[in-house]
């Protein structure tokens, strides 16, 4: 860091192919290397090439964001009769996005390795502590991340918060993912399955209605795979960028199927499981070629991130899955990516 304190990058390999490295910066997934079906690793997350890069700025690349990811509207939100105004809120749209300036993708956080499960997984478990008043969310919050390969060539992220005072939470991770390997050019043609029958309306801000969309027949319907780009020109603002609404059969176990990933060319699938509500489908509609890795430049909708998640302005939004946190009823949530090929 630019004042001396180290930062660390972590290596997680399963020993069958599959491999995580993760950083103390922003509790950052730098990269997932994954075969195909001709056994050629490759890295299917975007990244940059050094952390000067990171430093630099850049669109959230595999990072932890919070305390609030995604929008909240009206400069903030009232919690038991007191108002909590955000400080990092857009003076023409009254919006706070991820966190804000100080949110959690430029944090350092503290890290240590968790001892192997008898399965053989292994992880690494960052933690962090966010300050009350900080970007004006009331409560003493703890953090901790928990990112974990498995044998069964699984990345598994574990979220846990706790607070102090009563307080909103929203956590995800912010990879794009592109199973043709990063820099290989756009997703349009990798084929795509989102277990949801209906996505939140928002207006030009991108802030819920409060209305409930259903997506049959339109060119937001997944529930049957297809190609990310078959019907992308009919989309507003040139791309995805929409919080699909995940179903959960009565009875279910909490982690449920999310959404299927797969790339023709390489074989390589990503199934996605949440206990979380929702999930942000955004198809790297303003990634331009200021960012590169390794020699190539990236660009718009070359990878799609699938950011799991609660549902947008929550805090203002009574009828949605409660986002309050209170001293006492912990935050967990749990994220797999399941990988394979055929």
């Amino acid at each position: 860091m630019p004042d001396g304190r180290p930062v660390r990058l972590y290596l997680l390999d399963n020993g069958r192919g599959l491999t995580a490295s993760v950083m103390t910066y922003g509790a950052t997934l730098v990269s997932v290397e994954t075969p195909d079906r001709k056994g050629q690793r490759d890295t299917v997350t975007l990244r940059l090439g050094t952390f000067d890069d990171y430093l630099a700025g850049h669109p959230l690349f595999g990072s932890v964001v919070g305390r609030y990811a995604n929008r909240i509207d009206r400069g903030g939100f009232t919690i038991d009769g007191v108002r909590h105004a955000l400080a990092t809120v857009n003076s023409k749209t009254g919006v706070h996005i991820h966190g804000g300036k100080e949110g959690f993708a430029t944090r350092l956080w503290e890290a240590r390795t968790v001892e192997p499960a008898p399965d053989g997984s292994v992880g690494v478990r960052f933690s962090h502590a966010s300050p009350a008043g900080q970007e004006g969310y009331p409560g003493n919050l703890t953090v901790n991340v928990t990112y974990t390969v498995t044998p069964g060539n699984a990345l598994r992220i574990d979220y846990e918060a706790t607070t102090d005072r009563a307080t909103h939470v929203n956590l995800t991770n912010h990879a794009y993912w592109n199973l043709a390997g990063a820099g290989s050019g756009d997703v349009l043609g990798q084929e795509l399955s989102v277990n949801a029958r209906e996505i939140l309306e928002v207006d030009g801000r991108k802030i819920p209605t409060g209305r409930r969309l259903p997506v049959t027949g339109t060119p937001f319907d997944f529930l049957q795979t297809r190609r990310i780009g078959a019907r992308l020109a009919e989309v507003p603002d040139g791309g995805y960028d929409h919080c699909y609404v995940l179903d959960a059969p009565s009875g279910a176990d909490r982690l449920k199927a999310c959404a299927r990933l797969r790339d023709p060319g390489s074989g390589r699938i990503m199934e996605v499981l949440t206990t979380q509500p929702g999930v942000q489908v955004y198809t790297a509609n303003y990634l331009t070629d200021q960012y590169r890795w390794n020699g190539h430049a990236y660009g718009r909708h070359h990878a799609i991130c699938l950011e799991t998640q609660h549902f947008p302005d929550s805090p203002n939004r009574p009828e949605f899955p409660s986002t309050l946190v209170r001293p006492g009823t912990p935050l967990r949530e749990t994220t797999v990516f399941r990988f394979s090929v055929e």
